[in-house]
């Protein structure tokens, strides 16, 4: 990593205020060379890893436990059919999870970290798709068995609503608009 942060040390970006800021009412600037903007995108990547793999990993022992209830034989087609492809579901986000891990071991010291972060960038964001569609699916699939079917279909809309919010309209709240973008 820093043979990377040392070949751009030149390379300074100019101070910008947060784009969160809005109104002036606080700036925070930063003064980072292209290397260490890097490192740094690197490091959020890992975090946000991190933080989705426990839960990934949560979500994955409680299916794997299902399938060994004595109840399991009991299910109906349909409830049967769902654990299956939460299962496939939870194999792919485990594997989404390691793969910016292994990509950057197999890159490490070819000076690739920008293809790296990019890279990990959109894996970790299909990782996000594919853990919200399961945990979407999970609850459907509890509700389901817990009470009856269509209480299963009311948590799964009940879930991707709730989606829906998470990934369109929360990262639009506070987002200046096109006026505030556009005033000098």
């Amino acid at each position: 990593m820093a043979h990377e942060s040392e070949a751009a040390a030149d390379d300074v970006e100019p101070a910008r205020a947060d784009p969160a800021d809005v109104h002036g009412e606080h700036t925070e600037t930063r003064r980072e060379t292209y290397g260490e903007r890097l490192d740094r995108k690197w490091n959020d990547v890992l975090q946000e890893l991190r933080a989705v793999q426990a839960g990934t990993q949560i979500i994955t022992g409680f299916l794997l436990a299902v399938a060994f209830q004595p109840t399991f034989a009991e299910l109906e087609r349909y409830e049967l059919a769902l654990y299956l492809v939460l299962v496939v579901l939870a194999a792919t986000a485990t594997m989404l999870g390691l793969a910016p891990v292994i990509l950057h071991r197999e890159l490490t010291g070819q000076h690739q970290k920008e293809r790296v972060v990019r890279i990990a960038n959109r894996i970790l964001l299909t990782l996000l798709v594919v853990v919200s569609f399961l945990t979407a699916g999970v609850a459907s699939l509890i509700f389901d068995v817990a009470v009856n079917q269509v209480a299963g279909f009311i948590a799964l809309g009940v879930s991707l609503i709730l989606l829906a919010v998470f990934w369109i309209v929360v990262p639009r709240v506070g987002r200046p608009s096109l006026r505030e973008r556009l005033r000098p």
